[in-house]
C-alpha cells in the first residue's frame, strides 16, 4: 500500500470514529424497546420496568418493555437477535437466556455470537422451600431424608433448564443425594402443589417463597446465595452446610450483535447510574436481589463463568427440551 492509500484508510477511519461518536452523542433520538422474554407480572418484569423507567427519566427518551414471552424466554430472544443493531432494541432477560439454548437440539440463538453485552443488574439468590410437615427445617435434614427415601423425595421445576432446575441438579450432586424430579409449567403451580403438601421440596427465588413461609403455608430452609440475604437473616445458606456451594438466577441487559461500542459504553454508564439511584438502590436488596453495578468486561467474565457451570450441570444432569 502507497502514502496515499495509507492517508486515505486513515482519513476514512478518522471519519467513521467521528460519525460513530456523533451517533452516541445524539443516542437515544427516539424511544428505544427492552424486549423482556417473559409475561408481565413476575420479578423479572417488575425490575425491567423499574430499569427502563429511570432509563428514561436520565437519557430523555423512553424506554418502552415489550413482553415477548414463549419457549422458555427464547422467542422474545430471538427477536432481539434479529433487530437492527443501532441501540434502539435491547434484550432484558434471566440467566436462562444464556442456559436454556444448551438444552435444545437446535438453539434458535448463539448467546455469544448474536448479542452484545451491556450490563450485569442484578443477582437474585435462590430459596429452598419444603411442605410445612417435613420433620426437620435445615439441609442437613433434607440430605439426611433423602439418604433414608433414595428416589422418594420429590422437587419440583418451574421450567426446565430455569434456574431453579439448574441448582436442583447441582445440589443432588454436591449432597450425594438422588430425588424425583417433577415439572410444572411455572412456579405458581409448582406452589400450588408445594403448599397442597403433594410436592416435597421447590428451589425458586427468595421473592416466590418468603410470603408463603410468612404466612406458615411452607418453610424457608436455606438460600443458594454466598452471604445470608436480609430479609432472611435467620436463614442459613447452603454453603453453611455444604460448603462452596452458591448459585443465583440473575439479570442482564443485552444488545444485538456489532453494537457500537460507544453506545454499549452510554448504555453500561446509565445503567450503573440508575442502579445507584435511591428508587433501584433501596428497594430490591431487602428483598434478596442483589444490584450489580459493573464494567463490560465484568459482565462478559461473569457471563462466561457462569455459561461454564450451566453447561456442566446440563451435561452431567442430561437436561434436555425438545
Amino acid at each position: 500500500m502507497n502514502c496515499r492509500h495509507l492517508f486515505q484508510a486513515a482519513l476514512a477511519a478518522c471519519v467513521l470514529s467521528v460519525a460513530t461518536a456523533a451517533l452516541a452523542d445524539q443516542y437515544p433520538s427516539k424511544a428505544v424497546t427492552v424486549i423482556i422474554p417473559f409475561p408481565p407480572g413476575g420479578t423479572l418484569d417488575v425490575v425491567g420496568r423499574m430499569l427502563a423507567q429511570k432509563l428514561s427519566e436520565q437519557m430523555g427518551q423512553s424506554f418502552v418493555v415489550d413482553n415477548k414471552p414463549g419457549a422458555g424466554g427464547t422467542i422474545g430472544a430471538s427477536a432481539a437477535a434479529k433487530a437492527k443493531p443501532d441501540g434502539y432494541t435491547l434484550l432484558f432477560s434471566p440467566s436462562t437466556f444464556v442456559s436454556t439454548p444448551m438444552t435444545m437440539p437446535t438453539p434458535p440463538y448463539d448467546a455469544i455470537k448474536d448479542f452484545t453485552p451491556i450490563a450485569l443488574v442484578a443477582k437474585a439468590p435462590l430459596a429452598i422451600a419444603i411442605k410445612q410437615d417435613l420433620p426437620f427445617s435445615d439441609v442437613k435434614g433434607l440430605i439426611a431424608h433423602a439418604k433414608a427415601n433414595p428416589g422418594n423425595v420429590s422437587f419440583a421445576i418451574g421450567s426446565s433448564a430455569s434456574a431453579g432446575h439448574l441448582s436442583t441438579e447441582l445440589l443432588k450432586r454436591a449432597a450425594g443425594i438422588d430425588y424425583l424430579v417433577v415439572p410444572y409449567k411455572g412456579s405458581a403451580p409448582a406452589y400450588q402443589d408445594l403448599i397442597g403438601g403433594r410436592i416435597d421440596a421447590f428451589i425458586d427465588p427468595i421473592l416466590g417463597s418468603a410470603s408463603h413461609a410468612k404466612a406458615g403455608r411452607l418453610k424457608v430452609i436455606a438460600v443458594t446465595s454466598k452471604e445470608r440475604v436480609p430479609s432472611l437473616p435467620n436463614v442459613p445458606t447452603v454453603g453453611e452446610t455444604i460448603p462452596g456451594f452458591e448459585f443465583y438466577s440473575w439479570y442482564g441487559l443485552w444488545g444485538p450483535a456489532n453494537l457500537p461500542a460507544d453506545i454499549r459504553a452510554k448504555l453500561n454508564a446509565e445503567v450503573n447510574k440508575a442502579l445507584a439511584s435511591p428508587e433501584i438502590k433501596d428497594k430490591f436488596p431487602p428483598q434478596g436481589l442483589q444490584l450489580t453495578p459493573g464494567s463490560i468486561e465484568d459482565f462478559v467474565k461473569f457471563q462466561q463463568d457462569d455459561m461454564a457451570q450451566a453447561q456442566k450441570i446440563i451435561t452431567e444432569g442430561n437436561i434436555r427440551v425438545e
